[in-house]
């Protein structure tokens, strides 16, 4: 039995590990093609290229009702949220070296722990509460703020973070009443309306070349869902949710290979103290009596954009559940 469940977790980290390699790739894209189009531009048409293919997938959630949502309110309140998130954190890859962008990023289970208490009701203990400062700290030597040029791309992956976790928090809150489909397609149709809208602001004109990466990152963000889906299905969260630090490995090599972007000392300690807070969180969530609501641990790592939806979601709409799944 033993056996059984370490060969079953091992398969969950080499899935998750292969849907963050995946969506490193997918950030990638997104930073060549920031050289070239602004981040509204490219996440309106990653949006539209995404809306067919994950409309598709949706039709599998056979479960009677209407797009009308339950809790329009909070609907509509995740919907913004998810669409800063987008715009922010495309923003972020494009201006950015890679290796800063995912430490401000990683600090999005820091602030969930936070937002649970007010939203959700959730008892942080000490313990929890020591990661989130740790973690913050570890921020703050990423950022350096008086000894490097502070630039608008961290405060972009800053609110990203910050705008990811509250979207993840209000799933958490009203996700066992909404339909799947309301909770995938919303964020969707609202990147799509919000950045049509100011796409003739920053037009450029695209490129055949282009689209075509654009469609690129369309399928890299689902199929990196969909692998995460898999991936909690195989293995235990907590041994499932480390993986979407490899991204940072990521991030080194392609910032070094092809964008010749070097890693300073105080990135990598910085780096190093975020992970570690949020791994700590992520190992005390899975301790029986700890946290009620688990909501890091349930928010399945990948911060949700217009191109990357919500894991959890997903796995509901096509009817594959990981273990101990609650949207």
């Amino acid at each position: 039995m033993a056996d059984m469940q370490a060969k079953s977790n091992g398969k969950g980290a080499a899935l998750g590990l292969t849907s963050m390699a995946i969506f490193a790739t997918h950030d990638v894209i997104i930073k060549h093609l920031g050289q070239t189009y602004s981040p509204v531009e490219i996440v309106f048409f990653a949006a539209l290229l995404s809306f067919p293919l994950l409309s598709i997938i949706l039709l599998n959630d056979k479960r009677e009702g209407s797009l009308r949502p339950i809790h329009p309110g909070w609907v509509a309140l995740r919907v913004a949220c998810t669409v800063v998130t987008g715009l922010c954190a495309f923003y972020a890859f494009s201006t950015l070296p890679l290796a800063q962008v995912y430490p401000l990023l990683f600090a999005m289970p820091l602030l969930i722990t936070v937002l649970s208490i007010p939203f959700l009701g959730e008892k942080v203990g000490i313990h929890r509460w020591a990661a989130v400062i740790v973690g913050l700290i570890g921020v703050v030597i990423v950022v350096r703020p008086g000894q490097a040029d502070l630039q608008l791309g961290h405060f972009a992956a800053m609110t990203a973070a910050v705008c990811g976790a509250m979207a993840s928090i209000i799933v958490r809150k009203i996700g066992g009443e909404e339909r799947s489909v309301v909770l995938l397609l919303s964020p969707l149709l609202g990147n799509v309306l919000v950045m049509g809208a100011s796409l003739p602001f920053v037009w450029v004109p695209l490129q055949l070349p282009d689209l075509g990466l654009l469609a690129v990152i369309a399928v890299f963000g689902l199929t990196g869902s969909f692998l995460q889906i898999l991936a909690y299905r195989a293995g235990e969260a907590a041994i499932v949710a480390p993986m979407q630090y490899s991204q940072i490995l990521w991030a080194i090599f392609y910032g070094w290979v092809i964008f010749k972007e070097r890693v300073d000392a105080p990135t990598l300690i910085g780096a190093g103290v975020v992970i570690f807070s949020g791994l700590y969180i992520v190992f005390r969530e899975a301790r029986a009596n700890v946290s009620q609501y688990q909501p890091v641990l349930r928010t399945r790592g990948r911060t949700e954009t217009a191109t990357a939806p919500r894991a959890s979601l997903l796995g509901r709409a096509m009817g594959l559940r990981g273990r101990n799944a609650r949207s």
